[in-house]
């Protein structure tokens, strides 16, 4: 795993990957709109199992995690903004 694209600061990190979201799927919203615990799919930011599955390929190319599509974990890590950025901070960590 290369390290050029790890950040330990939460914040930092949240914003980035907020930032992430809204490139790959072309989304009418700032980053900064995106509230931290505001629900990922359905009636949060309202995004579908499509979308979800082309946050996780951008998020595995771009930290270099493995996200599978049928991990249990899943509904847990894709939760809400929180939940992923906290997802990739311990996968990064370990």
């Amino acid at each position: 795993m290369t390290t050029e694209h790890v950040r330990t600061d939460a914040p930092d990190l949240q914003r980035e990957v907020a930032e992430l979201i809204v490139q790959a799927l072309n989304l009418d919203v700032a980053p900064a709109d995106i509230g931290a615990d505001e629900p990922l799919y359905g009636d949060g930011l309202g995004l579908d199992s499509i979308d979800i599955l082309e946050i996780a390929l951008v998020v595995s190319k771009r930290y270099g995690l493995q996200l599978r599509a049928d991990s249990e974990d899943n509904h847990r890590i894709f939760k809400s903004l929180r939940t992923l950025t906290e997802h990739i901070r311990i996968q990064q960590a370990a």
